[in-house]
């Protein structure tokens, strides 16, 4: 009898020894030496998805990976998608990870001014997108940060960019300021364009808005270099100073040549400078020049101006510039 007992004792310990090593190899480290990327297709089992698991080394094994998650799981399905899994995650937080559809996230940014070139070059380069896109319509795109998965098309991304633009320009058309110097939503696109790329100083754009509304009102030419340069590099930088004849170029861009606001867009200008344009400041500025520190000086007079302006020269001429 204490045979037998000493004998059931052992198998008790060896089934409670198995029994934590089952829970181990679900709940434990998992092989994984570093963070792995694992795709799960569209309408993939989970013995589909165990097989890509197993074949990235997340797990040991598919099999005992799915008997495991039947015993221990939830039950509930798993979600497509590209998984970022990090060293020795174990087969539990994996299903949790599947189940949970916490999918890797990857990014398209569109800083604010961005040109529709430049977007364009940045959806070509993400890596994990698909398919070809023409350049959007300049001034569509919101500018933003835009996530998408692999195996997302160009061509998505693309429209949700500019349902972000249309939304946001609807919304803040609604509660555009009475009086304003435009009278659509194009022509908001079209000034905020260039107040987006005449200052980068966020406590100026209300104030470089003002001045072109105060030279629309009164039909004065906006005189706003980057209208100048979109033309000849659509959008790219132009390396170069300003030649005198382009100045007098007639294209439909050139506010120099031309009273009034230009064709289109230079840019895709951001929320700033949209609410800049539809809420300008009270000034009677209509003339800037660069101050020396990165932002402008305003004024309101021509003579005023000019001052401005020999003070600018004179601070160029002690940098060498001149």
């Amino acid at each position: 009898m204490r045979k037998v007992g000493c004998l059931g004792l052992l198998i008790g310990l060896l089934a409670l020894v198995a029994a934590f090593l089952v829970v181990q190899g679900w709940g434990g480290s998992g092989p994984a030496p570093r963070t792995l990327t694992v795709q799960v297709a569209e309408g993939s089992s989970l013995a589909s998805a165990a097989r890509a698991l197993e074949a990235a080394g997340a797990i040991r094994s598919a099999s005992r990976f799915r008997l495991l998650a039947r015993v221990f799981g939830s039950g509930e399905p798993i979600k497509a998608g590209e998984y970022r899994i990090p060293a020795r995650t174990s087969p539990a937080d994996i299903l949790k990870m599947l189940q949970g559809g916490k999918v890797l996230q990857r990014l398209v940014v569109v800083p604010e001014g961005y040109p529709s070139v430049l977007v364009h070059d940045a959806l070509a380069k993400a890596d994990g997108l698909t398919g070809s896109v023409p350049v959007p319509a300049e001034g569509s795109v919101l500018p933003d940060s835009y996530a998408f998965q692999r195996g997302d098309t160009r061509a998505s991304v693309v429209a949700r960019m500019q349902k972000a633009m249309a939304d946001y320009l609807a919304a803040a058309w609604a509660k555009r300021k009475p009086g304003i110097a435009v009278t659509t939503p194009q022509q908001a696109i079209i000034l905020a364009s260039i107040v987006e790329k005449e200052t980068g100083k966020p406590s100026e754009r209300r104030t470089v808005a003002a001045v072109y509304a105060n030279r629309l009102k009164r039909g004065m030419p906006l005189q706003a270099d980057p209208t100048v340069i979109y033309p000849i590099t659509r959008g790219r930088p132009l390396g170069r100073r300003i030649l005198r004849s382009e100045l007098h170029a007639k294209n439909g861009y050139n506010t120099y040549a031309e009273a009034g606001l230009p064709v289109g867009p230079i840019a895709n200008p951001g929320r700033a400078s949209i609410d800049a344009v539809l809420d300008p400041a009270q000034s009677n500025a209509l003339y800037f020049v660069a101050d020396g520190t990165g932002g402008h000086v305003f004024a309101d007079t021509l003579d005023q101006h000019n001052a401005n302006v020999k003070k600018w020269y004179a601070i160029r001429r002690q940098r060498g510039e001149m």
